[in-house]
């Protein structure tokens, strides 16, 4: 009888263990800089919450969420309180932390997390959420292993800046639509969306002083047809945000520690305003919003003085709807053309004494001038201006943000001369290019080639001159839409590459691990899928938007394919 009762206790303990929860695989991107896991899990389904009365609003709201996610997913009630009745998932504030660092905790005491401030605490959340299964998500009770691994965390970026670029412009994306790539870039710990709201195929940004930029430029007759630039389909597109609806989206991001950039480009890119103000043209025009894609020849007119007028109208209404500190200026691709040939702006030239040095032109400088301008307007008005690498072809006034997006030697010079930088080079950050060589398989884009492991390998202080990298402020990646023209095309083109961006923002070089990663995206992947994303699959052989999707060739079959179809990048 004795040998019974043992065999039976046996057996049960060996189904007892069997059973036992266990928490998934560590799988957390970006990879938390100091991580060390022991043996041990803590079940936090239906587990009370104690955040720390002090804490400000927007961390009690984004805690708050995250409660009541866990009790959605997990069917498991529990409570939040503001009192300390000795719960076992605490968040506690500890202002030896940095804005966006948090100390992550879980142990037999059950899960504490600490930060300082909103950044760090909603950064600590999300690491949480990725240690849980994929449902945690979705938004329908499932029946799942709710556990956390037995962690210690201490984590916090290492870059202050960490941008994802989208571009309405091209082709336009609604409000809900851009919610989804706020929310993808929170999930990762990326902190800036830049928003590029103007340009030559449209201009999406309500300014109430100036109606037809909305009502004119805010419309295309027709869009190019692939890239036959003298096509058009004729069909009408566009759309605009009022500036209700971008508070709602500066107001959304803020709930996520990201912060709005705007940009308005100027003075080159500016067909659509001109197509509804053709005075501030050098011709007069007539203008008509582009249907191709390209630079155009015809810009702002800077020697007429209502130009700059109009110019600090709009950005006192951008500066009332964005708080951000900085305004990108944009200042790329500004042909002089018409500049040399308009007797306004010669006499602008003449006027501030502009000749030109060394490989400088005198409409070069000229450019100088306009962005000194606009950068003294808003430095006056508390703010700073971002622009691209071109506003450092001659002198640029002190406190002006270079972003190096034609390759990286801008940014190197400009840290060289004593200027902050973005890095955002093409080479690696411009996720508008291919991801893969086989172009047969994949929808039509502008071009170039940008593969995960490519953009993974990226070091922002490759190529720095010693002692300059603090002028680093962080990185970026772009997402154009020249050739994007539907919301699963723009999520195909973010995804994962997002995912390998997170880790050259956030990881310390010597964190970073692509194998690691690699494995980690499976875990990735079933999230997206439970949150309704589209993914890009070439990093599992698989190649195509879903419903044209194809195997990748083989070594062998990709090298025959490319000595017959070969490829200029």
């Amino acid at each position: 009888m004795r040998h019974n009762l043992l065999s039976i206790l046996a057996l049960t303990l060996a189904v007892a263990c069997t059973s036992q929860k266990q928490p998934q695989p560590f799988s957390v991107i970006p990879m938390p800089n100091d991580v060390t896991l022991s043996e041990g899990s803590f079940n936090l389904a239906g587990q009370d919450f104690y955040a720390e009365a002090a804490l400000d609003q927007a961390s009690h709201k984004a805690i708050a969420g995250f409660w009541d996610q866990l009790y959605k997913v997990s069917g498991k009630k529990s409570t939040l309180s503001t009192e300390d009745k000795g719960q076992k998932v605490r968040f506690i504030a500890n202002p030896n932390l940095g804005a966006e660092e948090y100390a992550l905790n879980v142990n037999d005491n059950g899960v504490t997390v600490e930060a300082s401030a909103f950044g760090g605490f909603f950064y600590g959340i999300q690491t949480l959420k990725q240690m849980l299964p994929a449902e945690i998500y979705g938004n329908k009770k499932v029946h799942a292993d709710w556990v956390l691994p037995y962690v210690s965390i201490l984590d916090a970026p290492r870059f202050d800046y960490r941008g994802i670029h989208l571009d309405p412009c091209r082709h336009f994306w609604s409000i809900e639509e851009t919610k989804r790539y706020i929310d993808i870039a929170a999930t990762y710990k990326l902190n800036r969306l830049h928003w590029h709201l103007t340009e030559d195929q449209g201009w999406r940004m309500e300014i109430k002083k100036y109606p037809k930029l909305t009502e004119v430029g805010a419309w295309r007759s027709g869009t190019c047809i692939g890239k036959d630039f003298d096509s058009s389909d004729g069909i009408r597109y566009g759309g605009f945000y009022t500036q209700d609806e971008m508070r709602e989206i500066v107001a959304y991001a803020a709930e996520r520690n990201i912060t709005v950039i705007p940009e308005i480009d100027l003075p080159g890119h500016m067909v659509a305003a001109l197509a509804a103000y053709p005075e501030l043209g050098c011709t007069g025009g007539p203008y008509e919003v582009w249907t191709r894609w390209g630079v155009a020849d015809d810009v702002l007119c800077v020697g007429k003085e209502e130009t700059f007028t109009f110019l600090q109208d709009v950005l006192t209404e951008m500066m009332d709807i964005f708080p951000s500190e900085y305004i990108h200026i944009g200042g790329d691709e500004c042909p002089k053309t018409r500049w040399q040939e308009c007797p306004l702006c010669q006499a602008r030239i003449k006027e501030l004494g502009l000749k030109g040095h060394g490989d400088i032109t005198a409409e070069q400088e000229l450019q100088c001038y306009v962005t000194a301008r606009i950068q003294k307007f808003l430095n006056e008005h508390g703010r700073k201006i971002i622009g691209w690498d071109e506003i450092l072809e001659g002198d640029l006034a002190e406190g002006a943000t270079v972003m190096s997006w034609r390759g990286t030697q801008g940014g190197i010079e400009a840290a060289k001369r004593g200027f902050d930088v973005i890095m955002t080079p093409n080479s690696h950050m411009y996720i508008d290019y291919y991801q893969s060589q086989e172009r047969d398989k994949e929808p039509l884009c502008i071009g170039g080639l940008v593969t995960v492991p490519k953009l993974y390998s990226y070091e922002p202080y490759e190529g720095m001159a010693p002692g300059t990298e603090d002028h680093i402020l962080g990185v970026q990646a772009n997402l154009w839409t020249e050739y994007i023209t539907s919301p699963e095309f723009l999520e195909y083109m973010l995804l994962p590459r997002l995912c390998a961006l997170s880790e050259v923002q956030w990881c310390n070089a010597d964190r970073k691990d692509y194998n690691r990663f690699d494995a980690s995206l499976d875990h990735t992947f079933r999230m997206l899928d439970v949150m309704g994303y589209t993914y890009a699959k070439h990093v599992r052989g698989i190649i195509g938007l879903p419903g044209h999707e194809q195997p990748a060739r083989s070594e062998e079959e990709l090298a025959k394919y490319l000595e017959e179809n070969p490829i200029g990048w």
